[in-house]
């Protein structure tokens, strides 16, 4: 292998830090802690992220397993796999983190994300499970809900937008559903994010403080803050009910958002044995020259003007 010039070392440090880019916007908003003020709750969180997995060793492990996402990638697509993965949890629990890195690096016609709105006056007088079935993946695919068909016997349950009756359908009605999705093929794992009070609280803060995440904090969510029991009778209620050999419940301590995305996608990858697929190698081939090529210059007013 020939030596790399100073060019081009330049160039792939450049690729290197880009590549950190996501994250490090990510760790600006810790700054963020000292216009928190001197609430006792908040500082106490705040320690616990002192804790935290020190950043050298967190985005080791997050691109190994990321190299390994594509791997598992490609052996989905090379075996015709159908793969669905349900993350569910609290408001703020780093459900949306972990599936942006699961599929930061993976090809979005493999791997997509399905995140429904609420359902309108028609879906709700559809058979419940309606909805979501056109979102299941064909073969070499894999599909992640952020929230799923489970909507029912968390916020649907607890904000009174179905009867009790509904619910006890929901808890009749989804092992059947989730077992036939197993027997036509389908590799299906179940995700919840488990976060203390304590820990929802500094994030919901942390939303309310910060311009760039504040449209992440929904009228609901504020009032989940204050139905936090419900939510954990509902949670409960729901592991106990919809947790079958065929499709168990797996639960993230999530607290420590790093150690939660690092320690959920080892396991989604641990679920779904894969192996290598041969490539062919990639050769380019040279570029035609023709001689009366002629390249037109674009005029200076198309050109998106340079603030930097």
């Amino acid at each position: 292998m020939s030596p790399i010039d100073a060019s081009s070392a330049s160039r792939l440090q450049q690729e290197i830090e880009d590549s950190f880019d996501e994250e490090l916007e990510s760790e600006l908003s810790e700054s963020l802690l000292e216009l928190l003020g001197d609430d006792e709750e908040l500082e106490e969180a705040a320690l616990r992220h002192a804790n935290h997995l020190d950043r050298r060793s967190y985005f080791r492990e997050l691109f190994r397993l990321q190299h390994e996402l594509i791997r598992l990638q490609d052996w989905v697509v090379d075996q015709k796999l159908k793969v669905v993965v349900l993350f569910e949890g609290r408001d703020a629990a780093g459900k949306g983190g972990v599936i942006k890195r699961i599929t930061q690096r993976l090809n979005p016609r493999v791997a997509r994300v399905v995140a429904l709105p609420a359902p309108s006056e028609r879906e709700r007088s559809q058979w419940y499970f309606q909805r979501y079935v056109p979102h299941l993946p064909a073969a070499g695919e894999i599909v992640l809900f952020d929230r799923s068909w489970y909507n029912r016997a968390g916020v649907e349950r607890v904000m009174g937008f179905c009867s009790e009756d509904e619910v006890e359908e929901f808890f009749r009605s989804v092992p059947e559903f989730e077992r036939m999705l197993v027997r036509s093929g389908i590799i299906l794992l179940k995700y919840w994010f488990s976060i203390t009070d304590a820990e929802q609280q500094f994030r919901f803060n942390m939303r309310i403080h910060d311009p760039l995440k504040q449209w992440k904090l929904s009228p609901m969510d504020v009032e989940s803050r204050r139905r936090w029991e419900d939510y954990t009778r509902a949670k409960e209620a729901m592991l106990e009910e919809t947790h079958i050999p065929e499709a168990p419940w797996w639960v993230v301590r999530a607290d420590d958002k790093r150690r939660a995305r690092l320690n959920c996608i080892a396991h989604l990858l641990a679920q779904v044995p894969f192996g290598e697929v041969a490539k062919p190698p990639v050769v380019l081939p040279p570029r035609v020259r023709n001689p009366d090529y002629i390249r037109h210059p674009i005029p200076e007013d198309m050109y998106v003007p340079e603030i930097c």
